[in-house]
């Protein structure tokens, strides 16, 4: 009898805190920004920002003077219903950082905010096919834009459309921590070259 509680009462147990760890990890997702909440408004060539979930994204989204909401971007690539995100990472999960073309679904991991950004003038199949050159490029830790051979996520966005619009200009800002002229991120949405398309908070 007793040894039937014991049982009974260890299964209870152990179903209980299966619920309670499925219950954790559906909450956890539903923390962050999914695919399915943007592929509607996106267009070839747009622009993404994003607020990572990582220790240093707050830091990065400092640095912008104005708009503080992101800390990263990328440019939109759609093909075929298929959604990519081509973007410089400093630091990547296989511990290098390169320029990339990485499913929507990967970029999206661990956003806590997400804003679109067309671009005014400019065709955006171009501007995605554009960004494919750059692709394998290492991270610019100079922070140095006069040198297209290593990039920073912002810096691919200014190769970009330099190349399509030499005419086009981009705001800078003096960095002190590296002795620089930078494009922080808030180049996007502070600029009237961009038309903002949406925004989504988790």
């Amino acid at each position: 009898m007793n040894i039937n509680k014991i049982f009974y009462g260890g299964l209870i147990v152990i179903a209980f805190l299966f619920l309670v760890i499925s219950l954790i990890r559906y909450n956890n997702r539903s923390l962050y920004i999914q695919e399915q909440e943007l592929t509607a408004y996106l267009n070839d060539g747009d622009i993404i920002c994003r607020l990572g979930g990582k220790i240093w994204s707050p830091i990065f989204a400092e640095i912008s003077p104005n708009d503080k909401r992101f800390s990263h971007i990328g440019i939109i690539r759609v093909r075929d219903d298929f959604v990519s995100v081509i973007h410089v990472e400093g630091v990547s999960s296989d511990k290098r950082g390169y320029t990339k073309d990485v499913p929507l679904k990967e970029f999206l991991k661990a956003a806590r905010t997400i804003g679109i950004y067309r671009v005014k003038n400019i065709d955006g199949y171009l501007l995605s096919d554009v960004a494919l050159n750059y692709l394998g490029l290492p991270f610019d830790w100079d922070f140095d834009m006069d040198d297209s051979t290593k990039l920073y996520c912002t810096e691919l966005l200014y190769v970009v459309l330099k190349r399509l619009d030499p005419s086009i200009i981009l705001n800078t800002i003096w960095l002190e921590a590296v002795g620089k002229y930078i494009l922080p991120i808030d180049v996007v949405s502070q600029s009237e070259n961009f038309l903002e398309i949406g925004y989504w908070e988790k």
